[in-house]
């Protein structure tokens, strides 16, 4: 994921990445990455081999993600 945000344009240190492993070790059923462009979020998606990419407004704290940013 965070291959693919560099290579569209994304500027590494701005990139919010999911994880990808839970607390006990098993793999999510998604990944998800973020950076913002002005003032919104791209967000992108891998679930079940499928790609979603969407657009959202950026958060209140001026992040993409709430929790923890990996």
């Amino acid at each position: 994921m965070l291959a693919a945000m560099l290579e569209a344009g994304a500027v590494k240190e701005q990139v919010e990445l999911s994880v990808d492993i839970t607390p006990t070790g098993l793999a999510v059923d998604a990944v998800e990455s973020a950076t913002r462009v002005a003032e919104e979020c791209v967000i992108g998606q891998v679930r079940d081999g499928n790609v979603a990419v969407m657009v959202l407004p950026v958060l209140a704290s001026g992040r993409c993600f709430v929790g923890d940013i990996h």
